[in-house]
């Protein structure tokens, strides 16, 4: 590789650095990223792609054992193969990650593998060489899974594991046990359940998907109960006893203890960012009181001028379209334009489980604490003709609109398809449309997106079919 000199160097070829990289380069500036694994970070290779490819076949799978025979589909024993459907995953992967490799390629951005550690604000080495930054350096490195070594939960890998391991597994485990209910932990409860598995799922806060309107956690917690599922929350986990073939936890909720053994335990009660040894200290980039790097809002420049933070590492949402969000915009900042500062209210939230759980802005619960005056309205999928024609009538449509102005506070999807449902209101928000001008839009019929408009309607007092 030799020594060379860029004008931006991002460290990290995730969802936030590869698009700096990309944006960079449209800009006219000359951009390196150095990479250790594979393109795509996280998300591509071992994050939500490879685990929505495992949810269509666990969504594929139940569909085919509850609906086949009311459809008039005849089939023999339907049985899962996890095995078959990971190695499906890993394709899918790998397809994404080369299609980063292709862009890099495409917009002339060079990569360089390895492990970049700063040596000053303007130089980072990779092995023995130092690249030099004329314009900017952008640290982009991420996240990993992470453990609870206190209580004995340290991860091994084996039956100890991260969503890490599982995307490998060659078959499904027969008991999971999952620590952490929010997305990643609901969506393999999901998968496994789906493959066969005896699925525990535990949260220590008071209900699974925490982050989530009430109402939307409520949906999912009934539903994998009715799958299934054992679903504990508001228990905390006191003491892991981990042996070579399973594990067994002791979780204590109303001062009561109980005990549950699984042959794997996943771990998915948070991500712990990737800061050390990247040479943060020396060059004196500060971190917050939480371990993120602190960066400006504005611009997301660090605490050293010159260098900037983008995606996981930079703060939360730790999600990969925030990342990407951000990448765009310091490079944008980097060549001197005045990009639109970041609306981090306006970053919508997704959890693929069926049914799919979609969200942005401000939840029931958060509109009351702020004393805001509201009117919700909702609209079940039970009542769209659309949904039942599918037979995905589970969940709901929630609006919450604000009294005297009828902005859009906060809006919740529950349903099959949530997650392309919500961008309707999603780019409604972000316009500050009011929800008498979301009514305004004739929505085709039928589709599963007339339950937004009902429930824009219903926020009015009038909705037509409840």
């Amino acid at each position: 590789m030799a020594n060379q000199s860029f004008d931006v160097i991002i460290i990290g070829g995730g969802p936030a650095g590869y698009p700096a990289a990309i944006r960079a380069s449209q800009l006219g500036l000359t951009a390196a990223v150095v990479e250790k694994d594979k393109l795509g970070g996280v998300c591509v290779n071992i994050g939500c792609i490879p685990t929505k490819a495992l949810l269509h076949s666990a969504a594929l799978l139940n569909s085919i054992r509850k609906e086949a025979k009311e459809n008039g589909i005849t089939t023999g024993d339907v049985a899962g193969d996890y095995g078959v459907a990971m190695k499906r995953s890993r394709k899918v992967a790998d397809q994404n990650s080369k299609g980063a490799e292709f862009l890099m390629k495409k917009n002339k951005v060079t990569v360089i593998k390895g492990t970049g550690v700063l040596t000053s604000a303007t130089t980072v080495k990779v092995g023995d060489d130092v690249l030099t930054a004329t314009k900017a350096i952008v640290l982009a490195t991420g996240s990993r899974t992470k453990g609870i070594p206190q209580i004995g939960l340290g991860i091994d890998g084996k039956v100890v594991i991260t969503s890490d391991e599982a995307l490998f597994m060659e078959a499904a485990p027969k008991r999971l046990a999952i620590v952490g209910a929010g997305a990643v932990g609901c969506e393999f409860a999901d998968i496994f359940n789906a493959f066969g598995s005896e699925v525990t799922l535990i949260e220590a806060l008071p209900r699974i998907l925490p982050i989530e309107d009430a109402e939307c956690s409520d949906v999912i917690a009934k539903s994998y109960k009715k799958r299934g599922i054992a679903v504990h929350a508001g228990v905390k986990v006191v003491k892991a006893d981990v042996k070579d073939t399973e594990v067994t936890l002791t979780i204590e909720v109303g001062g009561k203890t109980e005990t549950i053994t699984a042959d794997k335990v996943l771990m998915a009660a948070g991500r712990a960012v990737n800061t050390e040894d990247i040479g943060l200290e020396k060059v004196g980039v500060k971190l917050t009181d939480r371990g993120f790097i602190q960066v400006d809002p504005a611009t997301l420049m660090t605490s050293v001028k010159g260098v900037y933070s983008v995606g996981d590492v930079a703060g939360p949402p730790m999600l990969a379209h925030k990342g990407t969000r951000e990448g765009i915009h310091v490079a944008e900042v980097i060549a001197g334009h005045h990009p639109k500062a970041i609306d981090y209210s306006n970053v919508p939230s997704v959890t693929y489980c069926h049914p799919e759980v979609a969200s942005i802005g401000l939840t029931e619960e958060q509109v009351k604490e702020q004393k805001l005056e509201y009117q919700v309205g909702r609209f079940p999928f039970s009542a769209n003709g659309r949904a039942r024609a599918s037979n995905e009538t589970d969940g709901f449509v929630k609006i919450i609109r604000g009294k005297k102005y009828g902005e859009i506070l906060g809006a919740h999807v529950v349903s099959g398809h949530a997650s392309e449902i919500i961008h309707e209101l999603i780019l409604a928000r972000t316009n500050e449309y009011t929800v008498e001008e979301v009514d305004l839009a004739i929505h085709a019929h039928p589709t599963l997106s007339e339950a937004i408009a009902e429930a824009a309607l219903d926020s009015l007092g009038r909705a037509v079919h409840i």
